[in-house]
């Protein structure tokens, strides 16, 4: 059928994701390496609302992180959010990824508190809110999985979009969920399901239930063995 993802392209798929995720986290690192090791003090390419240099931050901020700590926090939720986006939802990925990433920043931008603000915990948040609510909007098997599965993981995240702890970037959170749960709404359509997997007992043709005799039951056209 068109428009369905075969099952002999998924593995493939599935390598693809976490081959991209997995670069994008190396990214990170070597970032944070790099910040530590020359003392670059990137803090500063973060985003700084209603101050014109601080929009630069909307494309740097989410590539910073304030420590090791941050960082590996936010690599591990990226990696399996990352790879649930990215598999899950082929086509649609990069308008929901571009919409977070710009949005979110944006968002920050015009309304946090006047500070710095960085890291790519605004992407995971807004990662986890779209495959969440997309599994309520399209109700597909898979969806319906990555959606169970993220929100048992991640669920927590929910909790901060509001202030919460001093020196975290809710607003980051808040924008980050806000765009996800818009890119659900937008791009729901957008995907493919998964064919549902048929037997060859499923392709069985039974007949109906012959009325006027109820003691017979035809199972299929040539079968003679009768109830």
């Amino acid at each position: 059928m068109p428009g369905l993802r075969r099952p002999a392209d998924e593995y493939g798929s599935f390598r693809r994701a976490v081959l991209a995720v997995a670069l994008f986290i190396g990214a990170l690192w070597v970032i944070e390496l790099a910040d530590n090791a020359f003392h670059l003090n990137l803090a500063h390419f973060g985003i700084y609302p209603r101050e014109p240099t601080g929009l630069r931050g909307v494309l740097f901020a989410p590539l910073i992180h304030g420590s090791w700590g941050h960082l590996i926090s936010n690599s591990v939720s990226f990696a399996v959010l990352g790879v649930a986006l990215l598999y899950g939802y082929p086509r649609s990925r990069g308008y929901v990824l571009l919409l977070i990433y710009l949005g979110s920043g944006l968002g920050v931008w015009l309304f946090a508190r006047s500070s710095f603000h960085f890291g790519s915990s605004g992407l995971t948040h807004g990662m986890m809110f779209f495959i969440f609510v997309s599994g309520i909007l399209r109700r597909d098997k898979l969806s319906i999985a990555l959606a169970m599965i993220v929100f048992f993981l991640y669920g927590g995240m929910i909790w901060s979009i509001f202030p919460n702890e001093p020196g975290v970037s809710y607003e980051s959170h808040f924008f980050g969920a806000l765009m996800g749960l818009i890119a659900a709404f937008l791009f729901r359509g957008m995907d493919p399901v998964l064919p549902v997997k048929s037997y060859e007992w499923e392709g069985e043709d039974l007949e109906w239930f012959d009325e006027s005799n109820d003691d017979q039951w035809h199972r299929g056209e040539g079968d003679d063995d009768r109830w």
